[in-house]
C-alpha cells in the first residue's frame, strides 16, 4: 500500500469523524424539581419551567432551598400561570438579585422572541388554555435541537394538546391523560412525563416504556 493512498485514507477518516462531531445534535438534559417544575439544559443555556414555586403550596411537593442556590446565572424562567404551586415572585426576586435571569409568562407573551437571541435552534409556541381560578393560563410547545416538548401546566382539557402533532415529550398531569381517554382524544406523543403529583399520590404505570411518572424529585434524564 503506497504512502499516498494511506494519506488519502487518513484524510477521509479525519473528515468523516469531524463532520459527525460538528453535526451531532446536542442532548437536552432534564431535571425534575417538583410539581410542574423542571430544569432543561443543552449544556449552554438553562430553562426552568414553572419554577421557582412556593414550596409545599396546596400540599403539593416541597423542595430543598438549596435548589435555588444551584440555579446558574442568566437562566430563563417560563411560567404557565401564577398560582403559588407553579410560581413565586418572592423566590424569583431572590434569584434575580443573585443570578440575574429572564422571566416569561402570560404577562409578556409578546417578548418571547428574546429566547431566540440566546438559545440556539429553539422555537416556542404558546397556547392559551383554560384553568379554573386563573385569569390566563398558557401551555407551551418548545422545539429545541429538533425535540418537540409540550408543557400543559394546569389546564383541564386535552383538546389543545390533541391538536399538536409529532410531540417527542408531553409533560401532562394525570387529569389530562384521563380527559383524553374519556373523550376519545389521541395525544400524538412518543413519550409522556406525568407531573404535578402529590407527594404521597399513588399512580399505576401500565406503560413504563412510554410513560415516566415524575414522583422522584431530583431525577435526571436525557431527551
Amino acid at each position: 500500500m503506497n504512502k499516498r493512498y494511506i494519506y488519502l485514507l487518513a484524510l477521509i477518516v479525519f473528515f468523516t469523524i469531524s463532520t459527525r462531531l460538528f453535526t451531532q445534535t446536542p442532548e437536552i438534559q432534564v431535571k425534575f424539581i417538583g410539581n410542574c417544575g423542571v430544569h432543561l439544559t443543552d449544556g449552554k443555556n438553562n430553562l426552568y419551567v414553572d419554577f421557582p414555586y412556593k414550596s409545599g403550596a396546596f400540599n403539593y411537593m416541597t423542595y430543598n432551598p438549596a435548589e435555588l442556590d444551584s440555579i446558574p446565572d442568566n437562566a430563563y424562567f417560563l411560567f404557565t400561570h401564577k398560582h403559588p404551586d407553579h410560581y413565586s415572585k418572592k423566590m424569583l426576586n431572590q434569584i434575580k438579585s443573585k443570578h440575574k435571569g429572564n422571566v416569561f409568562g402570560k404577562w409578556n407573551i409578546n417578548e418571547f422572541t428574546k429566547f431566540n437571541t440566546t438559545f440556539t435552534d429553539f422555537t416556542i409556541e404558546t397556547f392559551e388554555t383554560k384553568h379554573h381560578f386563573s385569569f390566563k393560563h398558557y401551555s407551551y410547545l418548545i422545539t429545541w435541537h429538533g425535540k418537540k416538548i409540550y408543557f400543559s401546566g394546569d389546564t383541564e382539557s386535552a383538546v389543545t394538546i390533541a391538536n399538536v402533532e409529532q410531540i417527542d415529550w408531553a409533560f401532562i398531569p394525570t387529569w389530562i391523560w384521563t380527559d383524553a381517554k374519556e373523550n376519545n382524544l389521541q395525544i400524538n406523543a412518543n413519550m409522556f412525563a406525568i407531573y404535578h403529583l402529590y407527594p404521597d399520590q399513588s399512580v399505576t404505570n401500565s406503560m413504563p416504556e412510554k410513560i415516566k411518572l415524575l414522583n422522584k424529585q431530583g431525577e435526571r434524564w436525557s431527551l
